[in-house]
Parts: structure tokens; C-alpha cells; sequence
């Protein structure tokens, strides 16, 4: 039996059964299109076999697109009210059983994942949209690529290269597992309730060595921090506080790591950020 798709009728009835309200404040945007869901599936590169990890599922109709490209799914849900319907809802759509498991958790506290996926495919809404990418990314070595659906600043700014406008802590954070791209625009027609910004498509492949241990990583974010907490201010005066306690101090460093002092935040790459780290502990970690 094929796998079937949620239409937006069923959706809307799914919603009422379960007494969930979609409310802007919360980024619940239901997706009521077929063709976006396997477009996200499409541009996720998911194939046969491929385990998949889906945060926040919702209602499913982005988790029976997976499932109908013969992947499995885990999927991390936080409402135990979708957690609870989603098994019977994948199995009345055609779904075998073994292929979905459902994880009744935060994702932000969830640091062991069934299945081992390598995939991460998700609509996330903006309040928790960085920091879920960034805490899978770091507890899930696992996951060598994915592509997630976020309102279009935060997909801009994942996506962003050094210089540019909207790049930021962020950005830098992202670029630490790899590079990321702007991997397609969403319709605002295509959600319940129909959102009042857009929304975009970022993806993502790790990188094939790690940049370092997790010891660099720490000292670099809390850098990039320090770096991005006062926009357009010289590098030896935002860093000051992280790299030796003084502007002088952090000067030294800078320079050890062939960085100018004077330079900003928002003009270094995730390299930069990495040899200054390295400077400030001493050396080479990666």
C-alpha cells in the first residue's frame, strides 16, 4: 500500500479533533500543500533507506512525504498531543510499521536519537529555529546533511557569507559543521494560517573533518560571541573580555592568529575565528 499525503481538509479536521490552535506567536504554520512537502523531500536529497530525523512534525504532512520516499523517520515532537496522534495518523496513510518513531520530547533536551539518521529535514519556527539546528548539529555527528524550512531572515542569515549584511553569530556558529545554502523559496499561500513573513529553504552538508574537538568549538562560539554582542566594534575591544582580559592583550592574540586588531566581527570568516581560538589556547586543537 503506497503512502499517502495529509490534504489540507484533513489537516484542518486533524486540528480540531486534537483541539490545536495554530498561533502565529508559537510559529505554528501547518504546511497544507502536496507539492511543498516532496519539494522539501526533493531538495533534502532523501532516498530509500535513508534514516531522517524530523523535528517538530506537527500534524505530519511533511512526515508522510518523507516516509513516502521509503525512508524511515524519527520524529521529535513537543505537543504530546501530535506526538500521540501521529503513529495512528502515518499508519491510516499507508505507512509500514518500524518506519516512524516518534520521540515525545523538547528538542533542545534531546541528546540520543534511535536509528542512528544521518538526515535532518524539518519546518521549524523561528523562536527555536538557531538554536535547534545548532544543538542536533552538535550532539549528532551522524547527520552529514539536511534541509529545513525557516522564515526567510533566519535562512538569509544561516546562509550568510563574511561581510555581508545580515551574517552574525549565527552564521558563523552554522559554518562551524559546514558549508550552508539558500536552497528555495516557500510560498506563504501554502501554510495554515497563512504567515505574515516569508519563508525560505536553507540546507546543509557537514563538513567531512571536523574543524577541531570540542574543547576549540566552545573557546571559538564564545569568541564569535564576544565578537557579534557589540556590532561594528574593532575586534580587540569586543574580544577583550574572552582573550586575555585587556585590549592589549587581545590585540597580541589577534595578531598571533593574522587577524588585525581593528578589524569587526562581521568581516571574519569561521577560519578566522578558528585560528584565533587556536591562538588563545596555545595552539593548534584541530
Amino acid at each position: 500500500m503506497p503512502v499517502t499525503l495529509l490534504g489540507a481538509a484533513e489537516i484542518r479536521a486533524l486540528a480540531a479533533e486534537l483541539d490545536v490552535t495554530p498561533t502565529k506567536k508559537l510559529g505554528q504554520n501547518f504546511v497544507v500543500d502536496a507539492n511543498t512537502v516532496r519539494k522539501i523531500v526533493h531538495v533534502a536529497e532523501v532516498a530509500p533507506g535513508d534514516r531522517v530525523v524530523e523535528v517538530g512534525p506537527g500534524l505530519g504532512s511533511l512526515t508522510l512525504a518523507i516516509l513516502e520516499a521509503d525512508a524511515s523517520v524519527t520524529a521529535v515532537e513537543i505537543d504530546h498531543r501530535l506526538a500521540e496522534r501521529l503513529p495512528a495518523t502515518a499508519a491510516r496513510h499507508g505507512v509500514a510499521d518500524g518506519a516512524l518513531t516518534v520521540v515525545d520530547a523538547d528538542a533542545l533536551r534531546v541528546t540520543e536519537l534511535p536509528g542512528d539518521p544521518s538526515v535532518l529535514v524539518a519546518n521549524l519556527p523561528y523562536n527555536v529555529s538557531v538554536p535547534v539546528l545548532l544543538h542536533f548539529l552538535e550532539h549528532f555527528p551522524a547527520l552529514d546533511r539536511g534541509v529545513v524550512m525557516v522564515q526567510a531572515e533566519v535562512g538569509e542569515r544561516l546562509a550568510a557569507p563574511p561581510g555581508s549584511k545580515v551574517y552574525g553569530a549565527p552564521s558563523v556558529k552554522a559554518a562551524w559543521y559546514g558549508p550552508w545554502r539558500l536552497a528555495g523559496t516557500v510560498s506563504r499561500q501554502v501554510f495554515w494560517p497563512v504567515p505574515n513573513v516569508d519563508s525560505v529553504l536553507v540546507g546543509f552538508h557537514r563538513a567531512a573533518e571536523p574543524r577541531g574537538d570540542e574543547e576549540l568549538r566552545k573557546r571559538t562560539f564564545a569568541i564569535v560571541d564576544a565578537a557579534f554582542q557589540q556590532r561594528r566594534k574593532m575586534l580587540r575591544q569586543a574580544t577583550a573580555g574572552v582573550l586575555g582580559g585587556s585590549a592589549a592583550a587581545a590585540s597580541v592574540i589577534l595578531e598571533s592568529a593574522g587577524v588585525a586588531p581593528t578589524a569587526r566581527g562581521e568581516d571574519l570568516s569561521i577560519e578566522d575565528y578558528v585560528r584565533i581560538a587556536q591562538a588563545a589556547g596555545g595552539g593548534a586543537d584541530s
